[in-house]
C-alpha cells in the first residue's frame, strides 16, 4: 500500500487508511512507536497493558507517597 507524505502544519505526516486502523485496532489518539532498522520504518503499536500497568503503578505510588518517602529513608 502506498500513501503520500504530506505536509501538515510545520510538519509532515502520512495518512493512515482506517482499514489499516480497524486491522491494527488503532484508533485517533493512540499512540505508535516509529522504528527506522536497515533503511526501512517500521510503525509499532503502544502495547496497552504496559501502559494501563504505568497508569496504575503512578496512582499506586501518588497513593502511597508518604509511605514510599518513608521506605527510602
Amino acid at each position: 500500500m502506498n500513501v503520500t507524505i504530506r505536509k501538515i502544519g510545520n510538519s509532515e505526516g502520512i495518512i493512515i487508511p482506517k482499514e489499516v486502523l480497524d486491522r491494527m485496532g488503532l484508533k485517533a489518539g493512540d499512540t505508535i512507536e516509529i522504528r527506522e532498522e536497515n533503511g526501512s520504518l517500521s510503525l509499532i503499536p503502544e502495547q496497552a497493558d504496559l501502559a494501563e500497568q504505568l497508569k496504575a503503578a503512578r496512582l499506586g505510588m501518588e497513593k502511597y507517597r508518604v509511605a514510599l518517602r518513608e521506605l527510602a529513608k
